[in-house]
Parts: C-alpha cells; structure tokens; sequence
C-alpha cells in the first residue's frame, strides 16, 4: 500500500501537541503505511491476527474493571489492573466517538513479563494495525503482547 492524501492528514494528528503531548509517533520518521505494513508483516509472521491480539487486549481490560484500581488475580497465571484517568481522547484516524483515558497493565506471572495499554491502543490494533511509532514511549510489540497475552496462534 502507498502512502495516500488521508494518510498524510491521518499522521499530522499523531504528530507532539495535536491530540496528546507527546503524538504517537515517537522518533519515527517514516511514512504512517510504512509503520503499519511493518507492524503487519510482524504481526503474520507471529501467525495471530490484530483481531485476536486486540480481543485480548480486551477481554483483560473488561476482567479488569471489576477491581478498578487494584490488581486482580486472573486465572492461574495473570494479574490485571485497570487504572481510569479523567477525560477522552480522539482517534487520529477519525471516525466515530472518544476513548476513555483507560490504563490496563497486564502480568503473566509464567513468564514475568507484563504490559501496559490503553483503550485507544485497543483501537488502533483492532481497527487499524497500528501500534504506534519506533521510539514512542507507548509504543507496543506486537511480539510482547502475544507473548504476555498468550494470544492463540491462527491458521493465515
């Protein structure tokens, strides 16, 4: 895919200042399409699907609601907390509604590793494969997240 007009306009509202302080683009400087159809072919190569990764993403951060907060026990292996902050953002990419300032911090216990995300970042995965650029402090790893998620693997 080549980068388009809407893409241009798109990447202007992730840069520092627009939406948020910090943008979502870190120290990245390629195209917004470049970003994502790295992050794709990282994301098949994991032979998982942003779907599954986001629906992931989601289910603990919907588990996690109930202990506002707090870390829940999840299962054998997982804690969750999901910690709310005042106020809704926009997508860059448009469309329709805000995204609560939600933080969902993840641990595998298995494996000692944990991750943080929010409810915007559920979107941009599920809806737009986009994980943010290299060097963004909120940047995420495809990779991380199957392997902190245990996201299942898929037939592509």
């Amino acid at each position: 895919m080549k980068q388009t007009p809407e893409f241009n306009a798109i990447q202007q509202q992730m840069q520092p200042g627009v939406i948020t302080l910090e943008g979502f683009l870190g120290t990245d400087t390629r195209n917004l399409i470049d970003i994502i159809n790295k992050d794709d072919a990282s994301v098949h190569q994991l032979n998982v699907t942003h779907e599954e990764i986001a629906s992931k993403m989601q289910y603990f951060r919907d588990a996690g609601l109930d202990g506002l907060g707090e870390f829940m026990k999840l299962g054998d292996h997982f804690e969750v907390r999901v910690d709310s902050v005042r106020g809704k953002l926009p997508s860059p990419f448009g469309g329709p509604g805000m995204y609560e300032k939600v933080n969902t911090t993840v641990r595998n216990l298995s494996n000692s590793k944990d991750v943080t995300y929010t409810d915007l970042h559920i979107h941009f995965v599920r809806d737009h494969g986009f994980y943010e650029g290299e060097g963004s402090n909120y940047r995420l790893e495809p990779a991380q997240l199957v392997e902190v998620l245990e996201v299942p693997t898929v037939q592509i």
